[in-house]
């Protein structure tokens, strides 16, 4: 990074799509300031960032809010595409990779946490 950036990520600790997010800003080297939302009394920044689904994690680059985990994460590797790459660099690994991430939010999680009702 030539000059400084501002990385803000809006998370709640115990979030399991924040995570990813974590991961992939560790796995990058990238120093963010970490906001603890509280889930019953949502933050007017979080409100402002995120107006269409009001929900973590968001990600905020310099003024830009990014949302959805597994898009921000897309963002981290792209904009910091320097240091350790998240996905492969072949089409077809991308495509793969991005299957697994779907699958593991959409399918995975329920294993963890339960499948609602």
């Amino acid at each position: 990074m030539a000059k400084q950036e501002e990385v803000i990520l809006l998370d709640f600790w115990a979030g399991m799509y924040g995570m990813k997010v974590r991961i992939a800003l560790a796995e990058k080297g990238v120093s963010y300031e970490h906001r603890e939302e509280d889930l019953r009394n949502k933050s007017q920044l979080l409100l402002e960032m995120n107006p269409v689904h009001k929900k973590i994690p968001v990600l905020i680059h310099n003024g830009k809010p990014i949302c959805e985990s597994s898009i921000i994460v897309e963002y981290i590797d792209e904009v910091w595409k320097d240091k350790s790459p998240l996905f492969p660099s072949d089409t077809y690994g991308k495509a793969r990779a991005r299957f697994w991430s779907d699958f593991i939010d959409k399918k995975g999680w329920s294993h963890v946490v339960g499948s609602p009702s």
